[in-house]
């Protein structure tokens, strides 16, 4: 595929028209643009690093999620995007790995199919997921677009990066995402498998047909399936895998792969004149992020991050960039060895390095250091900060599932519990016949210990899939008692595979109902029945309406029948403090209940009458008191 360069007159106009002081890139796309939290995972999207070629105080807002397609680009993460897009924004959108579930068939219409020949069992096994990229992949791209443009926001089409799937030294048909060679058509008569089509014929070519709704919309159009193949190439297969991706398949990059896609989408939109006073592309020493925030922890705690620092066009040819940090903070290649300097070698001019930094928060309070970076005659200093707080005061609240039995929980303090739920999983059984769990010595616990066996709907783990499938998750949460604000400072569970090496999870935990997400657990092909203990201690604080959400979202690698993901002791952890906005009355007499006023006591319960101690009153007009009785 050329790279299309398609600037409109429409467009010039438009841009002449917007308004100035816009400052926002969103990027909408799947696994291989989203965030992933550097602490749970090697993982790594490009979109995590597109804001590091940004400047003049433009930033970039990362809306991808692992395992959408342009369905869910649509319906999920475009109308999340919506919300905050004004008008001069850029909207960049790249779709197709999931849309190429079920052979490039359409997810809705096969299921429809099944249910109107009465299959209800192949209806429900159906992967909403895929789209057929002549018709439903470009309607779905179509849509964003036009309301994209309609919010007086500019929309850019960015065809999706390659897979690494190589025949010799060259990125084959299927990698390019053009399913010609090997695809299913839906008929009257139910699923083909297995037609194809001459290479020429661009049938079931998703990134030709990307490119076809940028020229029917007249906006631009970025090629990274076309980069991306020329970058991999280069580095040949091997060295490919090796240096660009994650070390679980050929899809999803380490921070080396995601920084270069990302610099090579930056390149393209310079090249043709999208943003090129905003992007700037280091060719000396740089460092990404500029400076480290790495936020809040309790006292006592440790907080890591990582940075990139990147060269292109580096001289000497080869020499050595060494790293420093000042007192309380140090480096390390492989979160491994710990010091306070470290020396990192480079040939051909080139370096792209992922540093970690930790730091150890001994005291209350703000935390300030610096890096110091230095490569030839030039020093580059990233400035560090952290946060100690201390959770003092409140009650203790604990909420505790089991999971031996049945899904009940125990509940310690003033919260409101979010009970159990799935979504296109049930429980098999709660049991371990086999006497054979593996828990990490530390428990103590007996391998005949029970947990909770979780099997998705229809029995059958799919072929190919590579992430976690949105509409399949386990779920449970808390929410403050009325009156309360609920400071979270511990979420953990055990997780495992049951039956086979190929179970492979991500557990995440949200505040806006999954609108953003933390991931705290990733793990593919975990051992069979081998306990993996999942520990995080955020810093949350919930108000009053609002939740916390932790999910489990299961995939198997490749198809399976029977193999379940068990689960034990989830617990959420913090403290129940006065939310303070009310303030509390103390009130004597009987507190008779009277007609306009509903008494709650602290952990939600509502009561028919007002009891000794706190209550939470609702007056009929929906404010909310604090009395003492």
């Amino acid at each position: 595929m050329r790279l299309f360069k398609f600037f409109s007159a429409v467009m010039v106009m438009t841009m002449m028209a917007l308004p100035m002081n816009s400052k926002k890139v969103h990027t909408l796309g799947d696994s291989t643009m989203a965030p992933y939290n550097p602490e749970a995972t090697v993982t790594r999207g490009w979109g995590m690093y597109f804001g590091d070629f940004l400047t003049n105080g433009w930033e970039s807002i990362n809306y991808a999620k692992g395992g959408r397609d342009s369905y869910g680009g649509y319906s999920e993460l475009w109308a999340t995007a919506k919300k905050n897009v004004e008008a001069g924004d850029y909207v960049i959108i790249t779709f197709a790995h999931n849309d190429e579930k079920n052979g490039g068939m359409d997810g809705y219409q096969l299921r429809d199919y099944y249910l109107s020949i009465g299959d209800q069992a192949k209806a429900s096994a159906v992967d909403l997921r895929g789209s057929i990229p002549s018709t439903t992949y470009k309607q779905n791209l179509s849509k964003i677009v036009d309301e994209v443009k309609a919010m007086g926001a500019i929309p850019i089409i960015c065809s999706p990066v390659c897979r690494a799937y190589f025949t010799g030294n060259t990125i084959r048909r299927n990698g390019r995402h053009d399913l010609g060679d090997s695809y299913s058509e839906l008929t009257a008569n139910g699923p083909v498998e297995g037609k194809s089509v001459p290479a020429n014929d661009h049938l079931m070519d998703y990134a030709y047909h990307s490119q076809q709704v940028a020229i029917e919309k007249g906006i631009n159009f970025i090629d990274l399936t076309t980069a991306t193949k020329e970058l991999y190439e280069s580095y040949g297969p091997t060295k490919c895998l090796d240096y660009l991706f994650d070390g679980t398949g050929s899809t999803h990059f380490n921070a080396t792969g995601a920084l270069l896609v990302a610099r090579e989408c930056a390149r393209l939109m310079k090249e043709q004149g999208i943003l090129a006073d905003v992007i700037t592309l280091p060719v000396d020493i740089s460092v990404s992020p500029a400076s480290l925030s790495m936020g809040e922890a309790y006292k006592g705690q440790v907080l890591t991050k990582e940075f990139t620092i990147s060269g292109f066009g580096l001289n000497p040819e080869s020499g050595t960039v060494t790293v420093t940090a000042t007192d309380g903070i140090q480096i390390s290649l492989d979160k491994q060895t710990w010091s306070s300097s470290l020396s990192i070698d480079y040939n051909a001019s080139t370096l792209v390095k992922t540093v970690h930094a930790q730091a150890l928060l001994e005291k209350s309070g703000d935390m300030n250091g610096t890096i110091t970076v230095k490569q030839g005659d030039k020093t580059l200093d990233v400035p560090v900060t952290a946060t100690a707080i201390t959770l003092d005061g409140g009650t203790e609240v604990k909420a505790y599932w089991r999971l031996e039995k049945d899904d009940t929980y125990e509940l310690t303090g003033p919260a409101t519990v979010i009970a159990e739920s799935w979504e296109g999983m049930y429980v098999q059984r709660y049991s371990n016949p086999n006497a054979n769990t593996t828990w990490p010595e530390w428990t103590g616990f007996e391998a005949s210990r029970k947990t909770q066996r979780n099997l998705l709907t229809g029995d059958t783990w799919p072929a190919e899939e590579i992430d976690d499938n949105p509409t399949r998750y386990i779920q449970w949460g808390i929410k403050p008692a009325l009156g309360t604000e609920l400071k979270i400072d511990e979420i953990s569970l055990f997780v495992c595979g049951c039956g086979g090496n190929g179970m492979c999870s991500h557990i995440y935990f949200s505040t806006d109902n999954f609108e953003t997400r933390t991931t705290i657990f990733e793990m593919k092909k975990m051992p069979a029945n081998n306990m993996q203990y999942v520990k995080t201690t955020p810093v949350i604080s919930l108000q009053e309406g609002q939740e916390l959400l932790v999910r489990v979202y299961p995939w198997y690698n490749g198809a399976a029948s029977g193999k379940t993901i068990c689960l034990s002791d989830l617990t959420i952890h913090g403290m129940a403090v006065d939310a303070g906005a009310t303030g509390i009355k103390e009130v004597s007499g009987s507190g008779n209940k009277s007609s306009d006023v509903q008494y709650y006591s602290l952990d939600g319960m509502l009561l028919s009458s007002p009891k000794a101690g706190l209550n939470i009153m609702h007056m009929a007009d929906g404010s909310v008191k604090k009395v003492i009785y």
